[in-house]
């Protein structure tokens, strides 16, 4: 089969991840992640071939981020000319209700995008500009392909997603819970169905990084999720406090002058692990529980009673017919600890941790996946590292060759 060059693009609200890979091998050529685009002090990491080169420059948006890019690819020989690249593939934060699956970019899916920019006024105006700037610089035979974070949540019975607020508020401005993360959990809800065998799962799956969110899958789609109209909702996270008594945000600015705006950004930004510890980083968390400093206790105990009661929600919510509950993501992936306590915790759900599989089982541990309670476990719990690039990828691929 002959061998194709497909780009899969991030476009966050200061910073572009960009990767080429080689199809139908799936072999990425180069990773490269633009930081602090528009500032003077913005800085791209470039990795290939086992190395990885910093260079730095200021780059004034997405744009002028996109087309040094593309400089990159062909200064580095990956490509000779953007003719060579076959599709592209775009996580998109945001698809409202428009979408339940990745499709192909078109004037009228490019409209829809636009019309709920509300819904993700920091990421998905950064894009919207790089998907109109890949339009403008390739042919219009390449395909632009959308994966929307909010995509894999649209099988939500209506129970799940709608909130106690006048209806009329979903039916004129769309609020209800959308939830994120959705390109992880179908990877691995995926990765699941094989590892056990199943053409169909229930899981609980614990997304947990900087940013975190859980997600309660039934028969392999989503039955429920933490993250809401925003990712600010939900669980506990880095710097976004999570759920909060919503009277706070009108009590704070009346005592602060702030404007809702203000206290807002400062709930996204400046809370979670970072207001309470001082920092948002679990490894830095817990170097400061390990100095004896009662802020980060306090918070490491605050964010695990956070994934502990959703954990036991979605248990109930899945009348504990449930085939696993999977840890994924950067601390859920790599924080033995944060994971001991939290499956500790669920032991009246008659969840037992295998200790030692446990302590083995992290980035730069032994393994990287498998299964972290013991034979007697009611439920079993796994770690499994997550891929969201593949599902993007694979998604553009298929919808490639396809169209």
């Amino acid at each position: 089969m002959e061998k194709e060059k497909y780009l899969v693009v991030n476009a966050g609200s200061s910073s572009l991840k960009f990767s080429l890979y080689e199809m139908p091998a799936q072999e990425e050529l180069v990773n490269v992640y633009v930081e602090k685009i528009g500032s003077k002090d913005c800085f791209w990491t470039l990795k290939m071939n086992g190395e990885k080169i910093k260079k730095n420059a200021p780059l004034k948006d997405h744009s002028e981020a996109v087309e040094k890019m593309m400089q990159e690819l062909i200064d580095n020989k990956l490509i000779e000319n953007i003719n060579e690249i076959k599709g592209v593939g775009h996580r998109v934060l945001h698809g409202g209700e428009f979408y339940a699956e990745s499709v192909k970019i078109d004037d009228e899916v490019l409209s829809n995008i636009e019309s709920i920019i509300d819904l993700g006024p920091l990421h998905l105006p950064p894009a919207i500009n790089v998907i109109k700037y890949m339009q403008t610089i390739m042919s219009k035979d390449v395909p632009q392909v959308a994966v929307f974070d909010t995509a894999f949540h649209q099988s939500m019975p209506k129970e799940s997603y709608i909130y106690p607020v006048p209806y009329e508020w979903y039916e004129k401005y769309g609020v209800r819970k959308y939830g994120f993360h959705g390109t992880s959990y179908r990877y691995i809800t995926k990765t699941m169905e094989e590892k056990l065998n199943k053409k169909t799962v229930n899981l609980i799956i614990c997304h947990i990084g900087s940013g975190a969110s859980i997600a309660a899958v039934k028969d392999s789609k989503c039955f429920n999720t933490t993250m809401g109209l925003t990712p600010l909702a939900g669980l506990m996270m880095g710097t976004r406090s999570g759920d909060i008594d919503p009277s706070i945000l009108e009590y704070i600015c009346k005592k602060t002058n702030m404007t809702i705006k203000e206290a807002t950004n400062i709930l996204n930004k400046e809370s979670g692990l970072k207001g309470i510890s001082g920092e948002n980083d679990f490894r830095d968390v817990e170097e400061l529980m390990s100095k004896g400093d009662e802020k980060a206790t306090l918070a490491f105990e605050m964010i695990k009673n956070s994934i502990v009661k959703f954990i036991s929600q979605y248990y109930i919510e899945l009348d504990g017919e449930v085939d696993g509950i999977v840890f994924t993501a950067g601390a859920g992936e790599n924080d033995i600890d944060l994971r001991r306590e939290v499956v500790k915790k669920l032991k009246p759900l008659g969840i037992i941790l295998d200790e030692e599989a446990n302590d083995n089982i992290a980035k730069f541990r032994t393994q990287k996946s498998g299964l972290i309670t013991t034979p007697e476990s009611k439920v079993p719990a796994y770690v499994e590292p997550t891929d969201e690039e593949s599902v993007i990828l694979m998604d553009t691929y298929t919808i490639a060759k396809n169209n």
